[in-house]
């Protein structure tokens, strides 16, 4: 990664630590969730609070405590990477919006291995994650790397212990690829893992990794680029050998069909096109439809708003995908009908 989004998101996590050190009277508000998509948060956050002095507070504890605590009504706004369905949507009384799309990354400790310096198959990559492949030396591996000294090593694979959309994203890829995965793990938040050591957060498993000579894990990519990670390319459903971008995600998201009436509800992952990298997908907010304080839910838009229309460029030079002009005009069009506070439209927000 650039010096200057190290800077950057140094900078955030600062400003985002010193929540009591916000000016009397200054509007506060709070979020928690998803991992995935939490160093563009920050940043849009601390630049946002530089330009208007409204703090934004967002704890990332994995998707599963995000939606928790928006169920709970104990943060202003919850997220996910793992959207929920319309009737999961109805049930808690939420309204769900993409707010940002991103790639998951597989990553190894393997000696020798810079990063894109090793490719695997959808079918390789599975057979790790189900304990089918144990060495990196492993004919199936060699195979796809004959340029590539591989050692006599036992892989130790790291996932997800906390319930986590970036999970839901993976096993969902694997699920698409691997019948046997599909038939024998399945996919979800959580899952029952053949094998491997648990970490919680992308921040975990990018910790263990560094960590465990001869890991694989998988992290959101910008993990990956700030902890220089060793990432792998990977042979999508249409050959093309891709590395994970900025360029191979948006190329798996140019034909998303996104719907508003269900929620914006959509998976990325094994989408056509050989430049498409095939572990993409979108990150979600969700918020209640009935506001509890019309001021808060004001600023809170706002700021959505803001991030949507002013935060693409530090969204691609930290590695993710900003929304669509066509997408911003049909989220927003459902906070104007669906959203209310004291039984008024929060949006357009005075």
């Amino acid at each position: 990664m650039k010096l200057q989004a190290f800077r950057w998101t140094a900078a955030a996590a600062i400003a985002l630590a010193a929540l009591n050190t916000a000016p009397a009277g200054a509007q506060s508000l709070n979020g928690a969730g998803a991992s995935f998509p939490a160093p563009v948060y920050a940043q849009w956050a601390y630049q946002y609070k530089e330009l208007t002095k409204v703090q934004v507070n967002y704890q990332s504890i994995g998707s599963g405590g995000g939606i928790a605590q928006i169920k709970a009504k104990t943060v202003d706004f919850g997220a996910s990477d793992a959207p929920l369905q319309k009737s999961q949507l109805n049930e808690s009384n939420l309204v769900q919006f993409p707010m940002i799309m991103g790639g998951v990354v597989p990553v190894v400790n393997v000696e020798g291995v810079a990063a894109g310096g090793m490719t695997l198959s959808n079918a390789v990559l599975a057979d790790i994650f189900l304990g089918r492949v144990t060495k990196w030396n492993d004919p199936a591996i060699a195979g796809l790397n004959k340029g590539i000294s591989l050692p006599d090593k036992d892989i130790t694979v790291v996932r997800r212990s906390d319930g986590s959309g970036t999970t839901n994203i993976f096993t969902d890829y694997l699920a698409k690829v691997s019948v046997r995965w599909k038939e024998d793990v399945g996919v979800g938040k959580t899952v029952n893992w053949p094998v491997g050591v648990g970490a919680k957060g992308n921040e975990g498993v990018a910790a263990q990794v560094r960590q465990i000579s001869g890991s694989i894990g998988y992290v959101e990519y910008a993990y990956a680029v700030q902890g220089k990670m060793s990432f792998v390319k990977l042979l999508n459903r249409d050959g093309g050998e891709v590395a994970p971008s900025v360029a191979s995600f948006q190329a798996a998201a140019v034909n998303a069909a996104w719907k508003p009436e269900q929620g914006f509800a959509l998976f990325l992952t094994d989408q056509p096109g050989k430049e498409s990298w095939p572990i993409t997908g979108a990150s979600y907010i969700l918020v209640q439809k009935q506001q509890a304080k019309a001021e808060t839910a004001s600023a809170m838009f706002k700021f959505f708003d803001w991030a949507y229309k002013h935060g693409k460029e530090t969204a691609e030079k930290l590695h993710y995908v900003a929304m669509p002009d066509n997408v911003v005009q049909m989220v927003e069009a459902v906070w104007a009908k669906e959203i209310a506070a004291d039984g008024k439209p929060v949006w357009p927000a005075n």
